[in-house]
Parts: C-alpha cells; structure tokens; sequence
C-alpha cells in the first residue's frame, strides 16, 4: 500500500507530562510526496484526537480520504500526526490525567501545524487549505489558529475548517478572543458537526473533565458568522461514524 502522506510531530513530546522533547517545528513522510502537493488548488489535513498511534492517523486520513472522494473531492488529502496517545488514556483511572495531558500536547501542537502550513503557503500560495478535527484534533487546529493569527500576512490562511465531535468549549466560536481569530483566519467558513448522543463527549461533560464540548451541543452565545454548525447522529464518538454523517465539502 501507498503511504499516506503526513506532517508528524510523533515523539517530540513526553506521552506522561505533555513535556516539550523536540524543538524543531515537524518532519513530513514520505517527504518526496509533499513536493507533488506544490500547485495543488486544494489540500485538505485531517487531525486526529486522543488515543490514536501512528497507525491510528493512517486510518483516519483513509477514512476522510473514502468519503471526501464518495462527495467527488478529488485534491490531495494528508494527515497531521500528532502524539495523543497518552499514557494510560485506556484506563479510567487515568482518564483524567491522560486527557489533561492530550489536551496539553495538543494545545503546543498548534505552532507545529502552524508552522508547516506557513511553509507551504509560501511555496503553493494559490493552494486552498481545508481543515478537518475529530475530538482532541479541534484543540490542535483552535491552537493553529491562535498561532497563526499573530501574523497579519497570515489572515485568511486557511480557506474552511471541519469540526466533529469537537472537545473544544461551546463559548469558543462566540468569545471575543476566539470570534475574532477565526474571522481573521478562516477565510470561508468552520462547520462544526455536533452530536447530543455523543457518550464519550457526554461523560466528560458530566464527569466535567470538558466544560460544555461545542461537539455535544453546539455552541452557545452568538458565534461569528463565519461559524455554523450541523446536528447530526453518529452511532458512537468514533470518527469513522462521524465522517459517513458528512454530506458536502467545498
């Protein structure tokens, strides 16, 4: 099988404490493939959440891949790997400190995507970048945004952002902190695919590990009109269930 091309930050941070391992900015794999995405109209990067190895990533882009073709988008589709596979993320015990420490990693992953998105509008200015975030991977991309907004030649970087399952809060797309970064740097639109059925979201509200996730119920206040958000119903929290849920992509 061909690899799926990818921005991977894998080791560069400690999987116990969130502790910064590695001060260079990301690596790409296979490197070769990057210098075929030069030029390219569209690119969209898929993020992944918590408890996802590197196969994990693989999966996700394959799983984004399926379906953006199925909705007949047909630009190049790559994966940010980031390391969320935290320890003890699998045990209840841990939940907490795993997540905190997800959140962390997550969080300090927003220079690194930043960064490599940075780079490549440098060399394929024209090129349209989409993002899309299961989970955790919402953290990730609100950090890039945040990181990228400290640049004014970097307003309007990204052309559209997907969210699904989002741990990110429900105040975040009408805070007046968050409201303005996204208008400044989503050029389009952020769609965010919510879910009240979501049991892991659900649990973690209520065990108030995520204060009001924006994937549980939506978001509160008024967000930027950029901002607009879809109810739908996965069978489960996994990404696999909400990709099938999207519909359209442009």
């Amino acid at each position: 099988m061909k690899p799926v091309p990818r921005v991977s930050t894998r080791g560069y941070y400690d999987l116990t404490t969130g502790k910064t391992l590695k001060t260079n900015s990301y690596y790409l794999y296979p490197k070769k493939d990057f210098s075929n995405l030069i030029g390219s109209n569209d690119l969209a990067i898929m993020i992944h959440g918590l408890r996802n190895d590197n196969a994990g990533a693989i999966a996700k882009v394959l799983l984004a891949k399926k379906q953006l073709h199925k909705l007949g988008y047909r630009h190049p589709i790559i994966g940010f790997s980031y390391d969320s596979n935290t320890a003890g993320a699998h045990l209840i015990k841990y939940a907490k400190r795993s997540l905190a420490v997800g959140q962390i990693i997550a969080k300090k992953n927003g220079h690194n995507l930043g960064k490599f998105i940075e780079d490549f509008k440098l060399s394929s200015p024209s090129t349209k970048i989409r993002l899309m975030g299961h989970s955790l991977g919402s953290q990730v991309i609100l950090s890039t945004m945040e990181y990228l907004s400290k640049k004014k030649q970097n307003f309007g970087i990204i052309d559209s952002v997907y969210l699904f399952g989002a741990s990110i809060t429900e105040d975040v797309p009408s805070s007046k902190k968050y409201g303005k970064i996204i208008n400044n740097i989503v050029d389009k639109k952020i769609l965010n695919y919510y879910a009240p059925t979501d049991e892991v979201l659900f649990w973690a509200d209520n065990e108030k590990y995520v204060r009001g996730p924006l994937g549980l119920k939506g978001a509160v206040g008024k967000p930027v009109p950029k901002y607009s958000q879809k109810l739908v119903k996965p069978k489960n929290h996994r990404f696999a269930s909400y990709i099938v849920t999207l519909r359209s992509f442009s």
